[in-house]
């Protein structure tokens, strides 16, 4: 159904080349990043209350752009192998379908590649929940797991925003340690966010053809589609185009535990970052406007096309409900939230942290 492979191969030939760097500065980059990764973790876990230094047992991996494409087609690889297995079986197995699979796995591959090179160049770092350990990749012990700093768009992005390289790099590490506590600290929340995944992907009951026309229909919006202004598919992410009524439930309580998880480090990373990180006000101000102002009209359509829009809202509205419920009942209040999946909030509650606070926090009825 995909060719991996080819999707590695496309990724790496057409992603844009990295900043100018010579081999002596590279590895110093990535000491430095090393560094900062373990002194970050120490105050994410000190201003957090979250872990222990045991819980940490994911790998750290400085990594260039092939290399984020590599983790992250593994990655996929894992994630989507009972719903390509379910589509694989759709087909069949006579002559005619098996070549017309591989035709399709070939097409695929290299749309998955063309995507892939396009976020290759964005992703500061990631958290890789569900990574399964590689020959050249190593993995956590216990179901998987490990943290990506990509180096050469932390250096491009440091000097594109014209920033302190060093407060930069231990900025960007906070954000990050933050997922990886997240994670090693809660044992459930993995198996939880795999649950809901799985549940979505087992809702996915359509033709494997009738998934490559909507996405083709939908990429063919990048290049002409409907008259500005109208309604249609270009105006939803993927995601949300092959999506069935059970999936949008799902969806639903998916975007709250994403947006919970990515405020909840946007708020680490600014309440740590006043004491560690000396022009972090500076740092905030650039990365913010970046953020919001996007780039070409094609990078605005992908954005929208990949759904890195929602992500940004999800930035947003996750950090107001951390801010809002720990000014009301603290960090060892808001840190309830970890307690079981009953009481992650829920879409709705994001919006609303006073309904989160007394639906976990109200006091039993005499």
């Amino acid at each position: 159904m995909v060719d991996w492979n080819l999707a590695v191969a496309t990724a790496t030939r057409l992603m844009r080349p990295g900043p100018d760097v010579s081999r002596d500065e590279a590895r110093a980059v990535v000491a430095e990043l090393r560094r900062h990764a373990r002194s970050a973790e120490e105050h994410v876990r000190g201003f957090t209350n979250l872990g222990t230094p045991e819980t940490h047992d994911t790998p750290l991996l400085v990594v260039d752009r092939p290399g984020w494409v590599r983790a992250n087609v593994a990655g996929f690889r894992e994630l989507l192998k009972p719903l390509l297995d379910k589509m694989q079986e759709r087909r069949g197995t006579s002559p005619g379908n098996v070549m017309m699979g591989a035709v399709g796995g070939k097409v695929t591959g290299v749309e998955l590649g063309m995507l892939l090179s396009f976020l290759a160049s964005r992703v500061l770092g990631q958290y890789e929940t569900f990574a399964p350990a590689t020959r050249d990749l190593p993995a956590g012990a216990n179901g998987g797991g490990r943290l990506l700093l990509v180096a050469p768009n932390i250096v491009h992005v440091e000097r594109e925003l014209d920033v302190e390289p060093h407060d930069f790099r231990l900025w960007v590490t906070l954000h990050e340690e933050t997922h990886r506590t997240q994670f090693t600290a809660v044992p459930w929340l993995r198996d939880h966010l795999e649950g809901e995944i799985q549940a979505f992907l087992t809702e996915t009951d359509v033709d494997p053809t009738t998934v490559l026309e909507r996405v083709r229909e939908a990429a063919q919006s990048l290049v002409g589609g409907r008259p500005e202004g109208e309604e249609g598919d270009e105006g939803r992410s993927l995601v949300e185009i092959v999506q069935t009524p059970a999936q949008r439930e799902i969806l639903g309580r998916l975007t709250a535990v994403m947006s919970l998880l990515e405020g909840h480090a946007d708020y680490v990373m600014d309440g740590v970052g006043p004491e560690v990180v000396p022009s972090v006000a500076e740092i905030r101000e650039k990365f913010q406007q970046r953020r919001a102002k996007g780039a070409s009209r094609l990078d605005m359509a992908l954005r929208k096309l990949l759904g890195l829009d929602a992500k940004l809202r999800q930035y947003r509205d996750g950090e107001r409900f951390v801010r809002a419920v720990v000014d009301e009942v603290g960090m060892e209040g808001f840190n309830r939230v970890w307690t079981s999946p009953n009481t992650l909030p829920t879409k709705a509650e994001i919006g609303k942290p006073a309904d989160w606070i007394t639906r976990v926090h109200r006091k039993p009825e005499a």
